[in-house]
């Protein structure tokens, strides 16, 4: 009887570390389950997080291996001013040094939009507009050094059409 207790308790136990949570055990640990990719996992440990790091695993899913980042040739950041209020962090953004950071985007003021990045390719044909209300100085300029072709000061006239 001892054996059987203690083979049910230990299978318990097993069966539980390979389980994956579910979507509420997730929201509880403070993942999204549904938005989590296992690279994020990956760079908890670059912050001193390594303790979230086993958890964050059993939440994430795993990243696309065949996807390539998108690289753009020119992104345009469309804002209203009088949004600004509303979106602090992308004024912030604007106002800042960061966008001299890349000669590739230009910020342009159209009434009563709220912000969004348009990006296009070599040509200059609109690939992919993303809408950024919700992001922050920090995810902005991300985006930017991740999907914008890194521009030498040669290149600047060229890329810098109108």
């Amino acid at each position: 009887m001892k054996q059987i207790f203690l083979f049910l308790c230990i299978s318990v136990a097993f069966s539980s570390t390979l389980a994956e949570f579910s979507t509420e055990d997730c929201w509880a640990l403070g993942f999204n389950k549904a938005n989590l990719l296992c690279s994020s996992c990956d760079q908890l440990p670059k912050f001193n997080l390594d303790i979230l790091r086993d958890h964050c695993k059993e939440c994430c899913h795993p990243d696309e291996t065949n996807t390539k980042e998108q690289i753009y040739h020119k992104a345009v950041l469309e804002v209203c001013t009088c949004k600004f209020g509303a979106y602090p962090q992308i004024q912030a953004f604007i106002k800042s040094h960061r966008p001299a950071q890349f000669p590739n985007l230009q910020i342009k003021y159209v009434r009563g939009l709220d912000p969004i990045i348009k990006l296009y390719d070599k040509d200059g044909y609109l690939q992919e507009t993303v809408a950024i209300e919700k992001w922050n100085t920090d995810s902005v300029e991300e985006f930017l050094n991740t999907h914008l072709v890194k521009v030498t000061d040669d290149d600047y006239l060229r890329t810098n059409m109108v």
